[in-house]
């Protein structure tokens, strides 16, 4: 082995590569959830059950994995967002707390988890992510912040009249805003990270709305299948393409 355990973390270094390959995966998550709930007729709930089972061997597998693995990293956070995606829809759209309330809730959740793992661990940082227990509490917090990503996209596209194309314009300037911090400024770089994956969320639910919605709506009105299909197919490519080495792990 090219290097100790301690010396690496579970999780990939954050690179442009990173950024873009999540969001293709949250874009997937938001079509490949649509496809279950709506295409397939399951609905919310059962496709919430559905995905969170996929979720829960995921990440079994993710925590019982000695080193960083590329392949099975992606696929977790992929069931994290495709859950994230109808537990969100189940949550805003059949209890009837709506987006604002949705959105609140998790943010609460959310919020809630990265104080928790704060005051447990020391750090919430990414290259902390090499032991179980900070493994529970990452992805958690990422499940959390994905499911909120689809409240907040939902909301803004729709309940504040953004519309798909003028959502995605918001959370792509605010992506912008926190890149040019991260260039520019001393802010942390851990909650810079933290901003910028929740903000990555809302940008693909929308993506992924303006994609498969009809075109009366605003959106392309494109297969969920065949949306599925491609945006899985765009991750592969820029796995083989461009390997993904783990983060740098620190103690």
């Amino acid at each position: 082995m090219a290097e100790s355990l301690s010396a690496t973390s579970k999780v990939p270094a954050v690179t442009s590569m990173f950024w873009v390959v999540k969001i293709l995966a949250t874009t997937l998550g938001e079509t490949a959830g649509d496809a279950a709930s709506m295409s397939l007729g399951l609905g919310y709930l059962v496709s919430t059950a559905l995905f969170a089972l996929v979720f829960a061997v995921a990440v079994a597998s993710q925590i019982r994995a000695r080193v960083f693995h590329s392949w099975l990293y992606w696929a977790t956070i992929i069931a994290t967002t495709t859950v994230g995606t109808t537990l969100a829809d189940f949550a805003t759209r059949s209890l009837g707390i709506g987006y604002a309330g949705g959105s609140a809730l998790l943010l609460v959740l959310l919020s809630g988890s990265l104080v928790l793992w704060y005051r447990v661990e020391g750090s919430v940082a990414i290259e902390t992510v090499s032991t179980p227990r900070v493994e529970v509490f990452y992805w958690v917090t990422i499940m959390f912040s994905q499911t909120l990503g689809t409240a907040l996209g939902d909301w803004t596209a729709d309940s504040m009249g953004m519309g798909y194309d003028g959502a995605a314009m918001i959370f792509g300037s605010l992506l912008l805003l926190l890149a040019a911090a991260y260039l520019w400024t001393t802010i942390s770089r851990t909650a810079l990270f933290w901003a910028a994956f929740v903000l990555t969320r809302p940008l693909g639910a929308v993506v992924g709305d303006y994609l498969d919605k009809p075109a009366a709506q605003g959106g392309l009105e494109l297969s969920r299948f065949v949306a599925s299909a491609a945006l899985l197919a765009l991750i592969a490519v820029c796995l083989i393409a461009l390997p993904q080495r783990a983060a740098r792990a620190t103690h």
